[in-house]
């Protein structure tokens, strides 16, 4: 037996899901300076936690739109707080003081560029200024670094996708779990009414019931 299959004995045949530290980072020069109350962060644990069955630890940070405390709070939730997966929110646009982007490109070992290619594609059936929106996605050693749109309503709809649209348009959290199995993370499972994570069948371990 390898060390991924379930013992037969435990909880009916399958272990309990693993725990999974995420990182989030809203971006904002404005809620970072107390202007206004943050909405990106409670947003993103609200879908996070419906969407995931594994036990989560959150680590948070609050920053302005400055590239080196952006850069600076990605490095220190891979290399220190050990996130699995971070994602950011706020700061993708074409403006100036939009800066998300660079400074994600900044601490990323390999850029992902399939997820911003898919939110854009998701945006698109709303808005065509959606072209203007410039998410990535990085890998910086085993972690993913997602950038997400700043609004709830969009974060929520890159992540689950248009499953009821015509024709449907898949979300990117889809592909995330494996994407985080391919660099040496956690196996994250998820609840599949809100979002059904896609593996190779040789990569699904199990299925709960």
């Amino acid at each position: 037996m390898s060390p991924d299959t379930p013992s037969p004995s435990c909880n009916g045949g399958l272990p309990p899901p693993a725990s999974v530290r995420i990182g989030l980072v809203s971006v904002s020069d404005r809620a970072s300076a107390g202007v206004y109350t943050d909405q990106g962060i409670p947003s993103l644990q609200a879908w996070l936690g419906k969407a995931l069955l594994n036990p989560i630890t959150w680590v948070t940070r609050l920053v302005p739109d400055e590239v080196p405390q952006i850069s600076a709070a990605l490095q220190a939730l891979v290399d220190e707080e050990a996130c699995d997966l971070v994602l950011t929110t706020g700061g993708t646009g074409p403006a100036p003081r939009d800066v998300t982007p660079e400074a994600t490109r900044a601490v990323g070992e390999r850029e992902m560029p399939g997820f911003g290619e898919q939110m854009r594609q998701i945006s698109l059936r709303f808005v065509p200024t959606a072209i203007l929106s410039r998410q990535t996605a990085v890998i910086r050693g085993k972690a993913l670094i997602l950038n997400l749109p700043g609004q709830p309503k969009s974060i929520a709809e890159t992540l689950e996708g248009l499953p009821a649209a015509t024709p449907p348009c898949p979300g990117i959290f889809a592909a995330v779990p494996y994407c985080i199995d391919l660099i040496g993370g956690p196996y994250l499972e998820t609840d599949a009414a809100v979002c059904k994570a896609f593996r190779p069948k040789t990569a699904i371990r199990w299925t709960r019931p």
